[in-house]
């Protein structure tokens, strides 16, 4: 406010006017599950498939470098980012091991632990009477259990020596209730709740929520519904291995006995799983589909779109499908068809189209018509709200004006104006509608703001409408 008196000069400045709105986060993966090593219960942020070896190597029975190694599959700098839950806390899901027998291998000096992810080694010769020193005697890598003879060491080439003592990170005894989390003894959240943490973190929330292997018991796919309702996000929810496409089908229904019989409008069901390579069985394995699509979901999000759907993209780095998925793009009798016409994604694979995912709908589909079940158009009304919520902050608890009504409403109006040459939206607008802003709810400091808004739909189903026109005979008497 300018001084009662002033003999001179002065600037007052003016923020009155309209003010760009910030495009929030889309292509944000949230995954939970379990490393050999890595924080544990701590949201961290995972941007390049480098940042991956803090949570160790790919392990038999983890799966968050499995996943991880998934969605950068999908591209890179394109396959968004990860936030990442690893509640595997080595201290308490551990086994321990007395008395096992190790060879090191004379050609080589190498020996191997019968398990990775090791911890308070005891290494002793077979008799049990000499303990060797870590280091002058051998040396370990933790993470895969691999031991090396030491040359000028007391172990002898070739010795089968007694590993007396030690530990390993055992993923078997992470629990369902591991995976939801809650709020332990210090106050802090673990995880999966862990994700409500993120915002404050790194200003932003996942968007696509996994739990790789973990999804597929219906006490966590239910909490993760409930995260992404929180959120705002989509839970992958995949179907358990070795199940039918019929047992699949059928777990929509009350008679299932499958984690698909919701009708959850944040939740996105996928059937089957894939093969992928294991290079170090250099054989194939399953893995789920889900992580594979978030990968898909987010590389679309940054090279076309949020507002584009992820269905009939190649999915990058699998081999194969666990059961044979039957797909003809006019056969509505086919497996794909059938799962899609469920609520399902799968994988399309016929002559010359490769492996690709199929499907466009949550859960909410088929007992919910709205065009919310397309997630691309989930999608797009997640990122307008969430977009013009965290705009209004600096318009909060300022007085209440027709001034400032204005700079609110044109200011959406024009991020709207951009989303529809986007192409994110075919319209859009803002009002300040007097009938939602009476005298008693602007005393209350309460004022309302409408808006609506239509994305495109995805083109989901084509039809051709055709005739056989006679008429065209006429050109043959034509010279």
């Amino acid at each position: 406010m300018a001084a009662n008196f002033l003999h001179g000069v002065e600037t007052i400045k003016s923020n009155a006017g309209n003010r760009p709105v910030k495009l929030v986060k889309s292509a944000v993966t949230g995954l939970v599950g379990i490393a050999p090593i890595g924080a544990v219960n701590v949201p961290i942020l995972v941007a390049a498939d480098k940042d991956m070896a803090q949570f160790g190597v790919d392990l038999p029975g983890f799966t968050i470098i499995s996943a991880l190694d998934a969605n950068f599959d999908q591209g890179r700098p394109t396959s968004g980012v990860v936030v990442v839950i690893n509640v595997l806390d080595p201290a308490i899901h551990k086994t321990a091991v007395a008395n096992e027998d190790v060879i090191f291998n004379a050609s080589n000096d190498l020996a191997a632990l019968a398990h990775p992810a090791v911890a308070d080694l005891v290494l002793k010769s077979g008799d049990g009477l000499v303990t060797y020193t870590k280091d002058v005697d051998y040396t370990l890598a933790p993470l895969t259990g691999k031991l090396t003879r030491k040359a000028g060491g007391t172990i002898a080439l070739g010795a089968t020596v007694k590993a007396a003592s030690y530990n390993y990170a055992d993923p078997t005894k992470v629990t369902p209730a591991d995976i939801i989390g809650g709020i332990n003894a210090a106050g802090n959240r673990t995880g999966m709740q862990a994700f409500l943490d993120t915002y404050s973190l790194m200003g932003f929330f996942p968007k696509r929520l996994i739990a790789p292997v973990f999804c597929t018991l219906n006490s966590v796919a239910t909490e993760m519904i409930a995260m992404a309702n929180r959120l705002r996000a989509r839970a992958y929810i995949d179907a358990p291995i070795g199940i039918t496409r019929a047992q699949a089908i059928a777990g929509r229904g009350p008679m299932g006995t499958i984690n698909f019989n919701t009708s959850a409008g944040r939740a996105k069901l996928f059937y089957p799983h894939v093969k992928v390579y294991d290079a170090a069985t250099n054989s194939e394995r399953m893995e789920p589909l889900s992580q594979r699509a978030a990968g898909i979901g987010n590389a679309i999000d940054i090279e076309k779109g949020y507002w584009w759907s992820q269905s009939n993209n190649e999915i990058a780095g699998i081999t194969g499908m666990e059961r044979t998925i039957s797909a003809m793009i006019n056969d509505p009798n086919c497996d794909a068809n059938l799962l899609n016409e469920v609520g399902i994604t799968t994988v399309f694979n016929n002559f010359g189209t490769g492996l690709r995912l199929w499907g466009n709908r949550m859960a909410s589909w088929p007992a919910n018509t709205d065009p919310e079940t397309f997630e691309c158009v989930l999608a797009v009304g997640d990122i307008i709200d969430e977009s013009i919520e965290y705009f209004s902050l600096q318009y909060t608890d300022n007085p209440g004006s027709k001034a400032w009504a204005d700079s609110i409403t044109e200011s959406v109006n024009g991020f709207l104006r951009k989303l529809r040459k986007d192409g994110a939206i075919v319209d859009g607008r803002c009002w300040f509608d007097p009938a939602d802003n009476t005298v008693e709810e602007m005393a209350a400091g309460h004022y309302v703001f409408s808006r609506d808004y239509m994305p495109p739909t995805p083109a989901e189903r084509i039809t051709h409408k055709t005739r056989v026109n006679i008429d065209y005979l006429n050109n043959l008497l034509k010279r």
